[in-house]
């Protein structure tokens, strides 16, 4: 046993993922816009995100259709029902061609 130094790692250690929670960066700004219009919901209804539900699930399509988050069904991201009415083409559109909201 050293004191100080890192234990050594030589003997059968393995990495294992997250469960959940853990995606890529969006580092190219594809759903940035998404994401904004989502912090704007918030900041505009006192961090209630209840009014802010379907615009969350805008931007949790885009990232799913652009491969930044594995594909789930809405039931388990608390969103089945979500949104109905809203645009339903997140996937093909360009946010910025988008009306403002």
């Amino acid at each position: 046993m050293s004191f100080g130094r890192p234990p050594s790692i030589s003997g059968g250690f393995s990495v294992t993922p997250p469960d959940r929670g853990s995606f890529p960066l969006d580092h190219y700004g594809e759903c940035k816009q998404y994401m904004q219009m989502y912090l704007d919901c918030l900041r505009k209804n006192g961090s209630n995100s209840t009014p802010c539900r379907h615009l969350n699930k805008d931007y949790l399509e885009c990232r799913m259709s652009r491969g930044l988050m594995e594909r789930d069904d809405w039931r388990n991201l608390g969103l089945s029902g979500v949104g109905e009415n809203s645009i339903t083409s997140v996937a093909k559109d360009n946010p910025k061609d988008r009306p403002n909201v």
